[in-house]
C-alpha cells in the first residue's frame, strides 16, 4: 500500500477507510511487531515522524498515523462511535483537549509513570488527557523599537502607551482563547473584559495569520510587539535565508508576569480514547511519550518545552532565558472558554 506523506481528511464510516489514510511507522531494527496503535493527531511537525518510528524500535509497537485538523479529528472520532479505530487523540492545546473531554472521547487512565513524570498542572485531574510539550505565549518585541525594561505584565498591554503597536492573530484562534481564558482565571470575567476592551484599542491592524505573520509584521516594524508563542521563532534562526534569520535577530523574547503568577503556558498533549481497540498499547505509548527521549524530540525537534525536569532544551530556545510559568490547571482553559470567546466578540476582537 502507497501511504501518503500527509494523510487527507475525508469523514468515512468505517475503520478500514479510516485505517486506509494512515502513515504507518514500522521498527528500523529486528524487533518482532507486537501489537499497533492508532494515533489520531492534529500536530503536524516532520519532526515528530523519528518520534513515531523510534517507539516502533523501542517496543515492537507500530503507529497508524492519521493526521488532520483537531475539530475534524475529534467529530471523525465521535461518527467513528464504539467500533472505531481511534486510540489515542493528540492536539496541541488544552482548551481543545477539553472539548474532546466534553464529549466523551477520552477514557481515564491509571499510570504510575505519568502522574510521576507530569506536573499535576499540566495533566487533566481525573487522569484523561496529559501534557507532553509545553509552548509559552509571550511577548515578542522589535528590539530597534522597545526595551524590555518597558514591558512587564499581559495586563500592561491594555495601557495607552501600546496604543497602535500591538500585533496578535484573531480571536478564533485557540491559543488565544486560551490566554483568555487563563486571564478569566486570574483576574475575573469582569476585569478581564474591561482589559481585553482596552488591548483591542492597541492593535497595529486587524488580526490577520498566524504567529509567523505576527513575528515577521514586528521584525518589519508595522508593530513593536507581537504576541507568539516561542517556538516560532527559533525556525527563523534554522531558515537558509539570510533573510528569515535575520528576523531571528531583530526580535526579543519577554515572559510576563515574572513577578507574580507567571507567563502563560499551553501544551501539546494527549489521552486515549474510550473505545481504544488497542488500549494497552496507547498506554504503553503515552508513556513513552513522558520519556526522557521522546522529551528531547519535542524539545529539539520543534523548539518546545518539555513537560519533564531535567531535559535538555533546543539551544536557540535555552538562550531566551529561564521563565516561572502559570502553574494554574490548564483544564481551566477550557471551563472558561466559551466565556473567552464570547467575551472576544464583545470587545470587537476581531
Amino acid at each position: 500500500m502507497k501511504i501518503s506523506r500527509r494523510a487527507l481528511m475525508k469523514y468515512s464510516a468505517t475503520a478500514t477507510a479510516a485505517l486506509a489514510a494512515t502513515r504507518i511507522f514500522r521498527p528500523s531494527g529486528a524487533i518482532a511487531q507486537t501489537g499497533e496503535v492508532n494515533l489520531y493527531s492534529s500536530r503536524h511537525y516532520n519532526t515528530d515522524d523519528t518520534l513515531y518510528n523510534t517507539f516502533t524500535d523501542r517496543t515492537g509497537i507500530r503507529v497508524n498515523l492519521l493526521e488532520g485538523k483537531a475539530d475534524e479529528l475529534l467529530e471523525r472520532i465521535k461518527n467513528e462511535g464504539a467500533n472505531g479505530p481511534a486510540d489515542v487523540f493528540m492536539t496541541v492545546d488544552a482548551g481543545m483537549l477539553w472539548r474532546a473531554d466534553q464529549a466523551g472521547v477520552f477514557a481515564p487512565i491509571s499510570s504510575t509513570v505519568l502522574t510521576e513524570k507530569i506536573p499535576e498542572y499540566l495533566r487533566h485531574p481525573d487522569g484523561k488527557w496529559f501534557g507532553f510539550s509545553k509552548r509559552a505565549r509571550v511577548i515578542m518585541y522589535n528590539k530597534a523599537m522597545v526595551e524590555s525594561s518597558e514591558l512587564s505584565t499581559y495586563e500592561d498591554l491594555a495601557d495607552p502607551r501600546w496604543r497602535g503597536k500591538i500585533l496578535i492573530r484573531s480571536s478564533d484562534n485557540i491559543y488565544n482563547q486560551s490566554l483568555v481564558a487563563s486571564l478569566i482565571e486570574a483576574n475575573g470575567l469582569k476585569s478581564t473584559e474591561t482589559w481585553a476592551a482596552a488591548f483591542v484599542k492597541n492593535f497595529a491592524r486587524s488580526p490577520e495569520g498566524n504567529d509567523s505573520a505576527q513575528i515577521e509584521a514586528a521584525a518589519a516594524g508595522l508593530g513593536e510587539l507581537a504576541i507568539a508563542n516561542t517556538y516560532y521563532l527559533p525556525r527563523y534562526l534554522e531558515d537558509e535565508n539570510p533573510k528569515k534569520r535575520a528576523v531571528f535577530e531583530q526580535l526579543g523574547v519577554f515572559f510576563p508576569n515574572q513577578s507574580d503568577r507567571g507567563a502563560h503556558v499551553n501544551i501539546s498533549g494527549a489521552g486515549v480514547v474510550a473505545t481504544a481497540p488497542h488500549a494497552e498499547a496507547a498506554q504503553k505509548f503515552l508513556e513513552y511519550l513522558a520519556g526522557t527521549e521522546a522529551q528531547e524530540f519535542f524539545a529539539k525537534g520543534n523548539n518546545e518545552y518539555p513537560v519533564v525536569e531535567g531535559v535538555a532544551l533546543a539551544p536557540a530556545v535555552a538562550g531566551f532565558g529561564t521563565f516561572k510559568d502559570d502553574s494554574i490547571n490548564v483544564s481551566t482553559y477550557g471551563e472558561n472558554q466559551v466565556a473567552a470567546v464570547a467575551l472576544m466578540d464583545r470587545v470587537g476582537w476581531a
